[in-house]
């Protein structure tokens, strides 16, 4: 007889990327036409030599590599971002507003144990990145949907209605994803001023804030003074130095915030990697000048997903920016059951709009999120072509607004 399990775990959806391996687990593409995994936003090249260089001397070389370390993070690392956060939004920031933790998910998930118990309530614009809607429903918290407008913005006006007695906090992730929408700042402002007046935290995700289109500060919010008693940032190494398997996030809050989370991570992790500590300190002092190149590559890949759309008759871009493409297609069927018809058809493993939001939300049958940035130019034009030769049957209604 099987032990009985958590029901909140139990009821949690399976993981979007786990399910969609298991459509091409097993299935062999040709040389001519291999699979093209738009499925996931991670990158797939090492970091730079000489980061990699940094962290293989480090094991080789010092015994701290493979001890326990702070909770917290290193302290050059922790004063390190902290300098970078104040530099670019123009704040006051530092070590003591910053955890550095394994990976930005988990960044999330003490973020919320430092605010929300059971029972209490988030509020998530829709669609949504599915890893916090999943956690909070581990955690037994109530996720509020936020249904964004035909821009993929959120209305503050929206979301002051779903504010409750249990509300503790907003969630927003720009650039965003799975949309890609950068989120203006006058919006931002907006959300911050709302928290604020109701006494509930602003969470801003900003994994991918390395590849803004724009040039200068992504917002203001950290420009106040009295910011760490409303916002808190996330952050992600990942992305930015490929740092991805080693798995280093961070959390800028008020310290007292951040003495409180230092009791989850102490129990979740202990300690970040040292190795992903080291090669993520390496980076904040070596690699402006290459993550420049790294953005503006991206920034000719997202013109080039642009413009391949302008050509693919019946598809809508919905959203675009840092990794991802949010698109609605044109046919009469749900995304789920189309995402798994294009691993045999096309040899394209993409993610379905239902993936991003609560069950039965209807938008999310005509959606799904394309994360481009693992194609050059020349694959994106093939990613659009196998799009256009798709056989199946067209919707006999327009597209959604």
């Amino acid at each position: 007889m099987p032990l009985p399990l958590a029901p909140a775990l139990c009821g949690c959806i399976a993981s979007p990327i786990v399910e969609s391996r298991a459509w091409v687990k097993g299935r062999n593409f040709p040389a001519d036409r291999p699979l093209i995994n738009v499925s996931q936003a991670a990158p797939v090249a090492a970091p730079p030599e000489g980061l990699r260089r940094a962290m293989a001397d480090a094991i080789l070389t010092q015994t701290s590599a493979h001890l326990y370390g702070p909770v917290l993070g290193n302290d050059p690392l922790r004063e390190a971002l902290a300098a970078r956060v104040s530099r670019i939004y123009g704040a006051k920031v530092g070590a003591a507003n910053i955890a550095v933790t394994a990976g930005c998910n988990m960044a999330f998930c003490a973020t919320i144990a430092s605010l929300a118990a059971p029972g209490d309530e988030v509020i998530l614009p829709c669609p949504w990145y599915f890893n916090h809607a999943m956690w909070l429903d581990m955690a037994g918290i109530v996720t509020r949907p936020l249904e964004t407008g035909d821009d993929l913005l959120p209305d503050p006006e929206e979301a002051a209605a779903l504010i409750g007695p249990r509300t503790r906090a907003i969630v927003l992730v720009t650039p965003n994803n799975p949309c890609g929408v950068e989120y203006p700042p006058a919006l931002l402002a907006a959300f911050r001023d709302l928290c604020r007046a109701r006494g509930i935290a602003l969470i801003v995700d900003e994994t991918y804030r390395d590849f803004m289109s724009g040039e200068g500060r992504p917002h203001d919010l950290l420009a106040d003074p009295d910011w760490d008693g409303t916002v808190i940032q996330l952050y992600s190494f990942s992305k930015a130095y490929r740092l991805t398997g080693h798995r280093v996030g961070a959390i800028a809050a008020a310290p007292g915030q951040i003495s409180e989370i230092e009791k989850f991570l102490d129990t979740m992790v202990i300690c970040v990697s040292q190795p992903g500590q080291i090669g993520a300190l390496w980076g904040l002092e070596n690699l402006d000048g290459w993550l420049e190149g790294e953005r503006q590559e991206i920034l000719a890949r997202r013109a080039a997903v642009e413009a391949a759309m302008d050509r693919l008759p019946g598809w809508r871009l919905r959203g675009i920016g840092a990794y991802f493409a949010y698109l609605e297609h044109p046919f009469a069927m749900d995304s789920a059951e189309l995402c798994r018809a294009m691993v045999e058809e096309a040899a394209v493993l993409a993610l379905p709009g239902s993936f991003f939001g609560p069950a039965g939300r209807e938008r999310g049958t005509r959606e799904l999120r394309i994360a481009f940035a693992n194609l050059d130019a020349a694959g994106i034009g093939t990613l659009a072509e196998r799009l256009a030769a798709l056989p199946f049957p067209l919707a006999t209604t327009g597209a959604s607004g």
